[in-house]
């Protein structure tokens, strides 16, 4: 694929250009006539037979989630949503725990502010967040306490009103959010770390084994569960007060003795959806393995 991109695309398309792929969706800039950004396509077609591109060239095009637009050579970025999507997100009547709800608004939030190229757009897509969370059965009192609580982070402790008042207040508020690591990122970002680090450890042991002048002993890290029992419930919404009511049973049952020197964590587990109980991703091993037939002979024939 890098071949490909390499010689088909990015060699196309000048120093000066943006570029990004994921997966087998391509956004690029381009400030040449029509004609030749379709002998680009049509070449990057013909480098192979299994790679097929479907062109969307304009002055207004969507990238996944993004969409951009070029006015007069500036891009401006906001949210994409499908002519088809409907608004919908987790009801808020559904059983499903607190702190779900109010990450949906917080996410939401974030990436209509991490889009939004100016205040206008941010303004606008925030109207669509608040409109599709009252389709949801939101509330209208949680769905402003969940926004105040997004733009306290972020705005000054001093502001009486702590929501964006100006373009400048939405630009500081937006360069402080843009750097930020998403948790997937943060993830992936720490996966490569600990190969790296295993990779040098790995070169290191190898090198001193040939030299032959000494060796690491891996140190065994602390356990720190050591002395610890989980529990967990699947989550109800008439169970909130159940894991208080564990620990109080537990404390009273195991006072005095060598249980209570352990740490008990008790936590939830979501219900299963409709999807996963009707759609079985992968079948259990029992249904893969053949069942292996009965040997039974024939009996003799006998005259």
């Amino acid at each position: 694929m890098w071949k490909w991109e390499k010689d088909a695309i990015c060699g196309a398309i000048g120093p000066h250009e943006i570029y990004g792929r994921y997966i087998d969706d391509i956004f690029f800039t381009f400030n040449d006539p029509k004609i030749k950004i379709e002998a680009v396509i049509k070449k990057a077609n013909d480098f192979h037979p299994n790679i097929k591109l479907e062109a969307n060239i304009g002055s207004c095009v969507s990238f996944l989630d993004l969409l951009i637009n070029n006015k007069n050579g500036v891009l401006f970025t906001s949210v994409y949503h499908k002519p088809a999507a409907e608004p919908c997100v987790v009801p808020f009547i559904s059983d499903h725990p607190r702190h779900v709800f109010s990450n949906i608004i917080q996410a939401a939030l974030l990436r209509a502010l991490r889009y939004s190229t100016t205040l206008d757009i941010f303004e606008k897509e925030r109207r669509s967040i608040r409109l599709m969370l009252l389709y949801n059965g939101y509330p209208s009192r949680y769905i402003d306490t969940n926004f105040r609580k997004f733009f306290d982070r972020s705005l000054s402790k001093s502001s009486m009103i702590p929501f964006i008042a100006n373009e400048n207040q939405f630009l500081v508020m937006r360069n402080t959010l843009l750097p930020k690591l998403t948790v997937k990122e943060r993830e992936t970002q720490h996966r490569i770390a600990a190969f790296s680090f295993d990779e040098e450890i790995d070169n290191q042991n190898t090198k001193e084994k040939t030299t032959g002048s000494s060796t690491i002993s891996k140190q065994n890290k602390p356990n720190k569960f050591a002395n610890t029992l989980f529990l967990h419930y699947t989550h109800e919404k008439r169970l909130h007060s159940l894991k208080r009511d564990i620990h109080k049973i537990y404390s009273e049952i195991f006072h005095n003795t060598i249980g209570i020197d352990f740490r008990l964590i008790v936590g939830h587990r979501n219900h299963r959806n409709t999807g996963h109980e009707l759609v079985q991703k992968r079948p259990p091993p029992t249904m893969l393995k053949p069942i292996p037939l009965p040997n039974i002979k024939p009996p003799d024939e006998t005259d």
